[in-house]
């Protein structure tokens, strides 16, 4: 009797046991799973900012990020690349429409016509060229900006020739019609004309500077001459003379242009020991 009652008991003891482990395996298991989870992977899930915000546009080879405080003056001029040629790249009639995140082409061999705009959903609009009108997707490119119409000449009186302007043999560096007469804060004068005119050196002298990086006057040339004095070329489309170069009287330096400047243009000036004179006292009469 005390036999049976052993092997009952014992047999109710087992089937106790094996109720018990049945859920004790089962949350051994789900544990393991979790940690075989958290074991397999080496980082972690990419979080998705879900308030709307996009992703930053990054750079890629021969394109540039507008940053805040950026102007196309200077993105040209750190990237080392012609003000107008990003223009053409990036079909940008108005050099001061342009925005924070914008990818700007640099170079005339990406494939693609325009600037262009960090991705978007598909919900959103999509990019278009800044000086293009939004128009239907089913309807034709709209044609480019109107050009800005160049300036109305100005009358010019002659003027009186200044004591020492035969010291030098002055010529016209351009064959254009004047659109801003010489004062204070011009410093100069501006001929008119159209994109690729010849500008030419006013007298013989010696190249002291060539490039950009001057802010306001864009493709810059500076030749200096005998006597203290000095003439500066600005607004050039093409420098075709570098620092160092003799040139002489006559002899095509640069091309017309319109760098950094509202239309097309030479901005020159005679310096005389340093001071801006009225070029109109030093020039020939036309």
């Amino acid at each position: 009797m005390l036999n049976g009652q052993l092997q009952l008991t014992d047999m109710n003891l087992g089937a106790s046991m094996t109720r018990l482990r049945r859920p004790l395996f089962a949350v051994g298991v789900l544990s393991l799973a979790i940690l075989a989870g958290c074991a397999s992977k080496g980082t972690r899930a990419p979080v998705v900012d879900m308030t709307g915000g996009q992703p930053a546009p990054t750079a890629t080879s021969g394109s540039y990020v507008v940053k805040p405080g950026d102007t196309l003056y200077k993105i040209a001029r750190a990237n080392n690349v012609d003000i107008e040629n990003i223009k053409r790249w990036n079909n940008i009639s108005d050099p001061n429409q342009i925005s924070v995140g914008q990818v700007l082409r640099m170079s005339g061999s990406a494939t693609g016509g325009g600037a262009q705009t960090a991705p978007v959903a598909s919900n959103r609009p999509q990019p278009r060229p800044l000086d293009q009108p939004e128009t239907p997707a089913a309807s034709t490119p709209a044609p480019d900006a109107t050009p800005t119409p160049p300036p109305a000449p100005v009358d010019t009186k002659p003027a009186t020739r200044a004591a020492d302007a035969n010291v030098i043999n002055w010529a016209w560096p351009a064959n254009g019609q004047i659109v801003q007469t010489f004062n204070a804060s011009s410093k100069g004068i501006d001929i008119a004309g159209a994109l690729g005119d010849p500008i030419t050196a006013a007298a013989d002298g010696l190249v002291k500077y060539s490039g950009n990086g001057v802010r306001g006057l864009g493709n810059l040339i500076i030749v200096e001459h005998q006597n203290g004095f000095i003439t500066a070329y600005a607004h050039n489309r093409a420098l075709l003379v570098k620092t160092g170069q003799t040139v002489k009287r006559g002899a095509k330096i640069a091309e017309l242009g319109q760098s950094d400047t509202t239309s097309p243009r030479l901005h020159f000036e005679i310096r005389r020991q340093g001071t801006p004179v009225d070029p109109m006292q030093y020039l020939p009469p036309k």
